[in-house]
């Protein structure tokens, strides 16, 4: 068990010492496509955001109002 766990420590971190060089190869680099992609999920999320501070508010009002109305089940 002892050997196993060394040597697979071992694997990883020889297969992985060439994903460490490589990691700033290309830092700095701007793409349009990844800007507008990234772009419009971020827009994806603020149009969801809305919706739903809209409703946060609209709770926040109905559990702080001091109309409260009884519902009678109907039978």
């Amino acid at each position: 068990m002892k050997n196993t766990l060394r040597n697979t420590a071992i694997a990883l971190i020889t297969f992985s010492s060439t994903a460490f060089a490589a990691s700033n190869n290309g830092a700095g680099e701007g793409n349009l496509l990844l800007t507008l992609f990234i772009g419009f999920f971020a827009l994806i999320v603020v149009f969801q955001l809305v919706p739903a501070v809209i409703l946060f508010v609209g709770i926040i009002k109905g559990l702080v109002s001091k109309d409260n109305k009884e519902v009678e089940a109907s039978k």
